[in-house]
């Protein structure tokens, strides 16, 4: 896993936004789908909001995506998985970037035909704890006409991506404004967050 691990710091370096295209192997990301379309069977995913807090805003007109919130204590194995993942990663960016990340969170988001998310900034202005944002992707046979791509809008240019499954994205909370654009059909990550404080 290592070798994933610097591919994505490295790109970071290089270019301000970390690509993996194989941070997740197909087993790991066919069972993290396959979890969350129990999920959305059982009508436990939420329409997304915005801005943090215990009530966030829903407007459909900036976001209109559903989410449900991963955690440890859920006791899902493919969770658990995917979150020995990210303490590995963690671990590997502490001691080789001096990060002092101390903690993270991450929901499995999903965007039906016709969803999309304006463009935002991920760190909140009244809470900072925010430093990195990831993103990995769990469509596979992802084609450019499905839409529903990550673009990310960074010093005058713009960078699209495909949400390849497998395929991980990392970049600073605070500093890249990026939109999902209108997805033609199902698109489903896991995204989250890497904190500090």
């Amino acid at each position: 896993m290592e070798e994933d691990f610097e591919v994505l710091i490295e790109s970071f370096i290089l270019n301000k936004i970390g690509i993996s295209d194989n941070f997740l192997d197909d087993i790991l990301a066919n069972h993290l789908k396959e979890n969350l379309l129990e999920l959305l069977a059982t009508n436990q995913l939420k329409a997304a909001g915005i801005g943090n807090g215990h009530h966030p805003n829903r407007d459909s007109t900036i976001r209109n995506d559903s989410i449900y919130w991963l955690d440890r204590k859920n006791k899902n194995k493919h969770q658990n998985s995917f979150f020995d993942l990210i303490d590995d990663f963690v671990k590997y960016l502490n001691i080789n970037c001096y990060t002092s990340i101390t903690d993270y969170e991450f929901h499995y988001s999903l965007y039906e035909d016709g969803s999309f998310y304006r463009k935002h900034i991920d760190q909140f202005q009244n809470n900072p704890k925010r430093q990195f944002s990831m993103i990995s992707y769990l469509n596979a046979d992802w084609l450019e006409a499905d839409g529903g791509q990550l673009l990310i809008h960074s010093e005058g240019r713009q960078q699209k991506i495909d949400p390849v499954q497998g395929k991980m994205v990392f970049f600073k909370s605070d500093e890249m404004e990026h939109e999902v654009l209108v997805t033609h059909k199902r698109r489903m990550s896991v995204t989250g967050w890497l904190k500090r404080g």
